[in-house]
């Protein structure tokens, strides 16, 4: 078998005359998702897959976690495309995949082109098939292309990356270094959280008891380039990294698209780490569960699941499980403990993620036996005080409501308080300047609200703030906005439920009368839905009360949350 290095020597030799012939081939731009697995295939981390699977592969690894040789693979990895491009495909033919820029990365010579059951995939892959229950099955069911393509790649060039160059490292490389340096029982350890003082004493401890050094391996891939958060996690990993023994670990960043798939994710990164060249694999109780990090939430897979899936395979993946055993700080002995060997005598102390993001916003103390100086530092950065945080205020009602008038006076206010920049994003004006070649379908209607999100988290993340007042029936795509924007400041939603008969008694536009009398279609709770938030943080009745009380009543809730003073 050829080793990495010469596997990718050939895999790129012809990569000149490629790219020539490929000018003539139809092309495919593909996403950030895409993009991450495309890389993973390229640098030999889905090893043994030499391209997407193909039908008979993805059946037999969808019902036995197999490839159709009987090769231990658990998580489908297809191209998926919308109906229309399959439609433009035949198999036996080569296109192109480009990067989200056109720039061409690879070539692949189509085998299957077929349309799945992604229900079935759901609950094979998943365990439910319900998409309110689930994230991956929420991106399976909802954004995932409903064609799937199969075949062989031919790579032209990696993924470009400007950042961190020296640390997103390939398997081959990665193995190069575990020989440089001496390393033949290597533990990964795959992340995507920040890491404190009891991470590093866990994993600490099982690298110990494996007799194993520490290949620590974090997710980055998903997030745009212009995100702090991206930045600020790797320079806490970069911090933390260094509060582990000298020659004990090495950080390597992995642009990976996690699928939440509990015991079968915990087994893909398994098989993953083994062609990053690791010998041994840390699993924690929940590994892989769309909830883990949830201290609000139960775990979705049963506990222990995931470690137990990863022993099972061991033989065959050739990766030995380690689990991950939880440790607790006791302050009567000024140390971490194992939480199996913390007696009822002594004093636990923890820190929940909630209590550490309230602790970073409100400006207060976070202490030493918790978190490192220099990672609460880099922390501090990226989550300032909420007085200095950007925020999003996501208006959302029937047209009349008063939702525009309600934005206009918070505007008025914010401009008075010149604390912070102010952009007001409402509906009719987004609709004419960024929006004006949508119609009125759901699928329009959806994608006009995520880019008003879009603009209102890139206002939010420089610090400023983002009124937005438009209609936004549906709640897929105003829970888009929160998940998008809440990363970035704060997300205050208000729903302005004003009754549909004041509504139409104020109708300026005469929408609502056209409405009923037959000649317009698709208006807002007449011959299309309205569906009302699930959990605003406010609810506000303009037929109750003046516009001008309306955002008193935001005002204050604000200075509750710390937002304004």
């Amino acid at each position: 078998m050829l080793g990495y290095s010469e596997s990718l020597l050939v895999h790129f030799r012809r990569a000149e005359d490629l790219k020539k012939e490929a000018l003539t081939y139809p092309y495919i731009d593909l996403n950030k998702r895409q993009l991450c697995d495309l890389e993973l295939l390229l640098n030999r981390a889905f090893y043994p897959l030499k391209g997407y699977l193909n039908q008979d592969d993805y059946n037999s690894v969808v019902e036995s976690l197999r490839l159709a040789d009987n090769t231990v693979w658990p998580i489908p990895i297809c191209l998926d495309v919308s109906t229309k491009c399959a439609q433009s495909l035949r198999t036996g033919q080569k296109i192109a995949l480009n990067d989200e820029e056109g720039f061409m990365l690879a070539v692949l010579e189509i085998e299957d082109i077929w349309q799945p059951d992604k229900q079935r995939e759901a609950l094979a892959v998943y365990g439910t098939d319900d998409p309110t229950a689930h994230p991956g099955v929420r991106h399976l069911l909802q954004q995932t292309g409903d064609w799937y393509i199969g075949g062989s790649l031919e790579g032209l060039h990696l993924p470009i990356h400007y950042d961190f160059k020296e640390i997103r490292l390939t398997p081959a490389e990665t193995s190069r270094r575990f020989t440089q340096n001496g390393w033949r029982r290597v533990m990964g350890f795959h992340t995507d959280e920040y890491l404190h003082c009891a991470h590093r004493e866990m994993v600490l401890n099982a690298a110990r008891e494996a007799n194993a050094t520490i290949l620590l391996q974090p997710v980055v891939g998903l997030d745009h380039p212009g995100n702090i958060d991206h930045y600020t996690h790797v320079r806490c990993y970069e911090e933390i990294v260094k509060k582990f023994p000298n020659n004990m670990a090495l950080l390597c960043l992995i642009a990976m698209a996690n699928r939440w798939a509990g015991p079968r994710e915990a087994l893909w990164q398994a098989i993953i780490k083994k062609n990053f060249g690791c010998s041994h694999f840390l699993v924690a109780e929940g590994h892989g569960d769309p909830f883990a990090c949830q201290q609000s939430r139960d775990l979705f897979y049963p506990a222990h699941a995931a470690q137990e899936l990863v022993r099972q395979y061991e033989e065959e993946t050739g990766i030995i499980m380690v689990p991950l055993r939880e440790m607790v700080y006791a302050e009567d002995k000024a140390q971490y403990l194992l939480k199996e060997k913390a007696g009822p005598e002594l004093t636990i102390k923890t820190i929940s993620s909630a209590e550490l993001r309230r602790r970073l916003e409100q400006n207060l103390t976070i202490p030493e036996w918790f978190s490192y100086p220099e990672v609460v530092a880099e922390l501090q950065r990226a989550f300032p005080p909420r007085t200095k945080q950007g925020f999003t205020v996501f208006i959302t009602g029937l047209s009349g409501s008063g939702k525009s008038t309600l934005a206009k006076v918070l505007m008025v206010k914010f401009m008075e308080m010149r604390d912070r920049p102010v952009t007001l994003l409402d509906g009719d004006i987004v609709r004419k300047n960024l929006s004006s070649e949508l119609n009125f379908s759901k699928e329009h209607r959806n994608l006009n609200i995520t880019r008003i999100g879009f603009v209102a988290s890139e206002i939010t993340k420089n610090g400023g703030i983002a009124l937005c007042a438009p209609i936004a029936p549906y709640e897929e795509s105003r829970q888009a906005n929160r998940e998008l924007i809440s990363r970035c400041g704060g997300y205050i939603e208000v729903y302005v439920s004003t009754p549909i008969e004041v509504c139409e008694q104020r109708d300026r536009k005469g929408l609502y009368a056209k409405a009923r009398a037959g000649l317009v279609k698709g208006v807002t709770g007449v011959n299309d839905p309205y569906i009302p938030p699930s959990n605003p943080e406010l609810t506000i009745d303009t037929s109750q009360i003046t516009p001008a009380e309306g955002a008193q009543e935001i005002l204050l809730y604000l200075a509750e949350q710390g937002y304004i003073q």
